[in-house]
């Protein structure tokens, strides 16, 4: 069963639920599908009405808030040994090339690493424990974490929302025309969030040979 399918037999309040608790989780530094549960969501808000897309994306906004700020005190408490721990734990998404990969942008970009890895798979479950591990000041992390969280959450339910109201009139009018000029737009609006975040990211360094 497709996710969107499934959430289809969750009531509201149970969406709302789980679409803050698992970006939570993903932003503490759990590697779970935290974008796909957003997206699904959003689309499903614009044609059921009982979902509100005003609520969805502050629950969103609030999981991701809260849980890189969890984050953080689990990264400034552990230090790096809790990096080593994760690693062993979760090999694929914290193995030492992507904590060095996200350790450079950190260290080149600073705040700026927590406010676009938000739009980056890699960087969005390393932003909050790697800040702390890093022991970036907390002031500066709240205020890129929050700014991230509501550009990041709150976007990305606007645009998916808007895209599925456009593309059910466009239905009723033009058939499937409709449905793929409205995802075009949506998928448009989303690459040019992620190009802009990748930029933030410094490219990998290569090694010179002996």
């Amino acid at each position: 069963m497709h996710v969107q399918e499934w959430l289809e037999t969750v009531p509201a309040v149970a969406v709302y639920a789980l679409v803050g608790v698992v970006i939570g989780l993903e932003s503490l530094g759990i590697p779970l599908p935290g974008e796909i549960i957003l997206v699904s969501s959003a689309l499903l808000a614009s044609q059921h009405g009982d979902i509100d897309p005003v609520v969805l994306g502050a629950c969103a906004t609030a999981g991701a808030i809260i849980g890189d700020s969890i984050g953080y005190a689990i990264g400034r408490k552990g230090g790096r040994p809790m990096l080593a721990w994760l690693g062993a734990k979760f090999p694929r998404h914290f193995s030492e090339a992507h904590i060095a990969t996200a350790e450079r942008s950190f260290q080149k970009w600073g705040m700026w690493a927590v406010f676009f890895g938000r739009f980056v798979a890699l960087l969005r479950i390393f932003a909050g424990p790697l800040a702390g591990v890093l022991r970036m000041p907390y002031w500066k992390f709240l205020i890129a974490n929050v700014l991230g969280g509501i550009v990041w959450a709150g976007g990305t339910t606007a645009v998916i929302y808007y895209v599925g109201i456009v593309a059910e009139s466009w239905l009723k009018r033009f058939s499937w025309l409709g449905l793929v000029a409205a995802v075009l737009i949506g998928v448009t609006s989303m690459v040019v969030l992620k190009r802009k975040a990748k930029k933030a990211a410094p490219e990998p360094v290569v090694a010179a040979a002996d």
